[in-house]
């Protein structure tokens, strides 16, 4: 098969990485893809925007399968273009993207169809909004409704944390219009966990669990990133919790969808909150995870290029998707100024190849002659390969110590919960 992927991110890296080495891929093209996707990818210089050149490039080649990286072109509807002219793509259409792309339609969803989730309140209002902060108390959290690149999201653990975030969103227009609506929720205790899953429209095949890291500092601490470390599998999730998620989260919620009339195929995302009372959705996303991905995919034992033309095709068969007993551990190393700000052009020093043992992955680099350098608020997962999870974050941690450049920050404290 001749599979192309639409992005350039770590994600997409890792992704594009993997079906270079599944045994019924026999090329992968990427776009536009990044410098450093070159060695396991061909690079074509189109903006998924540009719909009839894509659409050309994808018939003149004859290719396959089309797998769509990043939320915004799935938003945006391209699965529905390509599947219009006849082009299989892994990735929701423009309506079930709306999983993603409006907390709100994902709320009232998991609502009628009883998915377990916080309690909430959609306002538009800023005096309603707040007057909800006052009846409900805190700790809360304030989203916006659209997409914000993961940072839409303000865990307030104060009353006057969440005005301000009303304000900021609502009057002061920070996200436009992804944040002109709010939804409000209450906020649930215990301990996140990413469980994504391969979908065909009715089929749904668990992935191996991963625990990300929203916050920019140790300790949980600072302001939402779109994540800056992950590792698998979370043994939070034990085999009995992904079962009671799969029954009651991911299966019921690909049965809505088709209910709904708008079939889900593709990557289906639960960020999930493990509580007292079992898991509960946090978020759904349309894709893969960033850094999620970069941690489950190279623990797959399956052929990933077949797996996702059978999502495509409405084929998925259970044991198609294995998975090596062992694990990942993924270190973004993040650029000066992540997250309100980011660093461009800062030279990268170290070795950026690919052992047996550890993987870079890179999110946002540029090639300048000789050298990689930051193009983006994420700049490069590290990850590590190992029998155990302490093996896998040593390399990794290994890895970044050889790595550098100006103002570079990261997490030291990426998967320390695994072992409470």
């Amino acid at each position: 098969m001749k599979i192309c992927v639409i992005g350039n991110g770590g994600r997409e890296h890792a992704i594009a990485w993997r079906l270079s080495i599944s045994p019924s891929v026999e090329k992968v093209y990427a776009v536009p893809g990044s410098a450093a996707m070159s060695n396991c990818a061909e690079l074509v210089g189109i903006d998924w925007s540009q719909t009839d050149l894509l659409i050309r490039f994808l018939k003149d080649n004859k290719i396959d399968l089309v797998v769509v990286g990043p939320e915004a072109p799935l938003v945006a509807g391209l699965a529905d273009k390509l599947n219009a002219v006849g082009i299989p793509v892994f990735g929701p259409s423009k309506a079930a993207a709306q999983l993603e792309g409006s907390k709100v339609f994902a709320k009232d969803l998991m609502k009628k169809y009883d998915i377990p989730t916080a309690a909430y309140g959609v306002f538009s209002d800023v005096d309603e909004a707040k007057q909800f902060i006052a009846k409900t108390g805190a700790p809360i959290v304030v989203k916006a409704d659209g997409l914000a690149a993961g940072k839409g999201v303000v865990v307030a653990m104060t009353v006057e944390e969440a005005n301000a975030a009303v304000d900021d969103m609502l009057s002061g227009n920070r996200f436009g219009e992804a944040g002109s609506t709010v939804v409000i929720e209450e906020f649930m205790k215990g301990e996140e966990a990413s469980l994504l899953a391969f979908v065909d429209g009715k089929t749904v095949v668990p992935m191996i669990a991963s625990q990300d890291h929203k916050r920019i500092f140790d300790g949980d601490k600072g302001p939402n990133t779109g994540g800056m470390g992950t590792y698998a599998p979370a043994p939070v999730l034990t085999d009995a919790l992904r079962d009671e998620a799969m029954n009651s989260i991911l299966e019921p919620m690909v049965a809505a969808m088709e209910q709904e009339g708008m079939p889900y195929v593709g990557c289906l995302y639960a960020g999930l909150m493990i509580t007292n009372e079992g898991p509960k959705v946090v978020e759904f996303n349309a894709r893969f995870g960033d850094p999620e991905t970069q941690v489950v995919l190279p623990l797959l034992e399956g052929d990933l290029g077949q797996i996702m033309m059978a999502c495509a095709t409405g084929t998925l068969k259970v044991d198609m998707v294995k998975w090596k007993d062992s694990s990942a551990a993924c270190v973004i190393l993040a650029s000066k100024g992540y997250p309100e700000t980011s660093s461009k052009g800062d030279v990268i020093l170290g070795e950026l190849v690919q052992y047996d043992t550890s993987i870079i992955f890179h999110s946002g680099t540029k090639l300048e002659g000789e050298h990689y350098v930051t193009n983006g608020g994420r700049v490069l997962g590290v990850v590590g390969l190992g029998k155990d999870l302490r093996t896998a974050l040593d390399r990794a941690y290994e890895r970044v110590n050889h790595i550098t450049f100006k103002g570079m920050q990261y997490r030291k404290d990426i998967g320390a919960k695994a072992f409470k």
